[in-house]
């Protein structure tokens, strides 16, 4: 089964977000083609938590929870995309700021 490509699918995700009143950035640009997105999901600029595309237990795309539940600064949660990024430089990291992002985002992209 053909997949889309990630470039296309960040493009989507920040279309749709910015149609729906909220708001999303690229913090990271991955491979174009196959690389894998982490995404910074927030609410009003609070709560942050990442989650990435992937698969879930039952082999289909999910949406993933990834990185330390809580953050105790902004520092703390860029210093956690790095060390990601440092690891695969085809990482794409995207903050998408939104309500209820992980709904949002699963619509867009992990059923890609």
């Amino acid at each position: 089964m053909a997949r889309i490509a990630t470039g296309m699918l960040v493009n989507a995700l920040i279309r749709r977000a910015e149609g729906a009143g909220g708001g999303a950035m690229v913090l990271a640009r991955g491979d174009a083609t196959a690389g894998a997105v982490l995404l910074l999901l927030v609410d009003r600029g609070a709560n942050p938590r990442f989650v990435e595309r992937g698969l879930g237990p039952d082999g289909n795309p999910a949406l993933i929870a990834s990185g330390p539940r809580e953050f105790a600064d902004e520092g703390e949660v860029t210093a956690y995309w790095r060390r990601r990024r440092e690891r695969d430089s085809d990482l794409w990291v995207v903050e998408l700021d939104i309500v209820d992002g992980e709904r949002f985002a699963a619509e867009t992209i992990a059923m890609n």
